[in-house]
């Protein structure tokens, strides 16, 4: 198993930063990696939502099937993708902090093939830098968001 943990402070109201992590539809309004989402059930948000999401990485692009598989509003969402022989797991978790909006991202990968088992513990790095570019990128909206910028 590898695991990637993030986290930042967000200058924004605990409902905002809430829903830009949970509104898989606008996912490519918050974050420049991402080229596109589909969702793949009915689904849109919550339990049970699914979508096939396209991002952008090292010049190219690829496509992952995410489900939501855990949601407790303005608290918590996990996310789970089986994906290269590994199931990727992330847990956001939304919490006041004062003026501010702690955002917390726990991921894990376990690998549930050989050619992951080899290829993860590569990987994890890449991973990581990726994974500060997303929080990033909500931070970045959500701040631009709770100032009364476009979002």
């Amino acid at each position: 198993m590898a695991a990637r943990t993030s986290s930042r402070q967000i200058k924004a109201p605990l409902d905002v930063v809430f829903q830009a992590i949970t509104d898989i539809e606008k996912f490519p309004e918050k974050n420049p990696d991402i080229v596109k989402v589909e969702l793949l059930s009915d689904q849109k948000t919550g339990v049970g939502a699914k979508f096939r999401e396209t991002r952008r990485m090292n010049d190219r692009e690829g496509s992952t099937v995410i489900e939501c598989t855990e949601y407790v509003e303005n608290d918590r969402v996990r996310f789970v993708a089986d994906q290269g022989g590994a199931i990727w797991d992330s847990v956001y978790v939304v919490k006041p902090h004062g003026e501010v909006t702690d955002l917390m991202l726990a991921m894990e990968a376990r690998p549930h093939k050989l050619v992951a088992k080899i290829i993860v513990p590569f990987i994890i790095g890449a991973v990581g830098k990726a994974v500060e570019q997303d929080m990033d990128a909500v931070k970045t909206y959500c701040e631009r968001t709770a100032a009364g910028g476009a979002a």
